[in-house]
This record gives structure tokens, C-alpha cells and sequence, in this order.
């Protein structure tokens, strides 16, 4: 299921609520609904691809700020190289 989502957005790109929300500069995420859970994938787009920065469970609503942080860090070292 995961899979599937993360190339619905990638071959859809761009797309919007609510398989899509903008979390930051440059930072987006894929909006997973599992059986008995509910996933996050964070990613960007650069040169015209989706590059998958961090996946998670999720298991409070609002999405856990030491996964964004990861996810920004992950994309500064991808833009400074």
C-alpha cells in the first residue's frame, strides 16, 4: 500500500489534499492509510524527482517533530551536495 501511494504521487505529480501536504520549504508529505495504522512518508522534489527523505507510523495526530527534523536535515545534506 505504501508503495502504491508513493507512486501515485510521483507519477501525479504535483497533487494535493489528501494524498499530499506541504509540511515546509522544499518538504512534502504522502498521506498513508494502512489497515490498522496510519503511515507518513516525507519527501522533495528536486529535478523533477521524488526523492523519499523519511518514513514513519504515525502515532499521535500531529506529525512528531523529531521526524521533521530528521526529514529537513536529510534535505539540507541533499541540497548542499
Amino acid at each position: 500500500m505504501i508503495g502504491e501511494d508513493v507512486k501515485t504521487v510521483q507519477f501525479g505529480w504535483p497533487l494535493g489534499m489528501p494524498l499530499v501536504r506541504k509540511m515546509g520549504r522544499d518538504l512534502w508529505e504522502t498521506r498513508i492509510t494502512l489497515p490498522q495504522r496510519i503511515a507518513r512518508v516525507l519527501f522533495a522534489v528536486v529535478d523533477a524527482k521524488m526523492i523519499l527523505l523519511h518514513g514513519f507510523i504515525k502515532k499521535s495526530q500531529a506529525t512528531p517533530q523529531a521526524d521533521l527534523d530528521l526529514a529537513r536535515d536529510r534535505l539540507r545534506q541533499l541540497q548542499s551536495s
